[in-house]
């Protein structure tokens, strides 16, 4: 009986021992699984660390490049804006002047049709004198105030300057009146020309800083930066421009 019973606890021991081994050998093998796992999962999370933290910094020197932008849209805004200003006040400047110059041609040609009727009213006069009858003549020539105004021959004269010189004067004048007349037209056409260039000018910066706002908002919703997450800090807009 003694020898039965040492046999089945020894048996009983050997597959004990085989139990206990085989659990162990699993646990291990367990454990080594779980640690290739672990090692696995940490090489992962630094991969996706290491990806987070470039692209911040991308996000971050777009941020940057964004702002730097930004701040030559605004200057080359205020410039176009100054350059803007500087134009019209000098197509204002130009347009009083063209004002002047138009009141100043419309009196020349007032006073050269002045002159002109004048002149028409002398040789009126002359003709007029030449055709009087003789009867007419001699009552004229009797009073002293007429008498020095029409001469023995007839024709209408000025006591002073003499008709030809009167003529030549009017000639002159004339002459110096048409000079300036086509003058001033010329200096009329340039100033309107210059009025033209100035309001093409000022059409053209308008367009630009048209351009300039619409590409400056544009840009501004394209490069909006995100969040992004790390496992030390947050990455938003206000921290980068701080």
């Amino acid at each position: 009986v003694c020898v039965v019973v040492y046999f089945l606890d020894g048996k009983c021991t050997c597959y004990e021992n085989r139990r206990l081994q085989e659990a162990s050998m699993r646990l291990e093998q367990e454990n080594d699984d779980l640690a290739h796992e672990l090692v696995t999962s940490k090489i992962a999370l630094r991969t996706d660390l290491d990806q987070a933290e470039d692209k911040a910094d991308v996000l971050n020197k777009e941020l940057l490049c964004t702002k730097q932008r930004l701040v030559e849209t605004e200057e080359e805004k205020r410039r176009q804006a100054e350059e803007t200003a500087q134009i019209k006040e000098v197509f204002r400047r130009e347009l009083e002047k063209a004002e002047s110059e138009i009141k100043k041609t419309t009196a020349i040609i007032t006073e050269y049709k002045q002159v002109g009727s004048r002149d028409i009213r002398l040789t009126w006069y002359m003709c007029v004198s030449l055709s009087l009858p003789a009867s007419l003549q001699s009552k004229v020539m009797a009073c002293e105030r007429c008498r020095e105004v029409f001469s023995k021959e007839g024709p209408l004269q000025m006591p002073a300057p003499s008709r030809d010189n009167r003529d030549s004067e009017l000639d002159e004048e004339k002459d110096s009146l048409k000079s300036q007349l086509r003058e001033l037209e010329l200096e009329l056409a340039q100033t309107k020309l210059q009025l033209v260039e100035a309001k093409c000018k000022i059409q053209k910066h308008t367009h630009r800083i048209i351009c300039l706002n619409t590409h400056t908002q544009m840009h501004a919703r394209t490069h909006t930066p995100t969040k992004t997450h790390t496992n030390t800090h947050t990455l938003t807009p206000c921290s980068i421009m701080k």
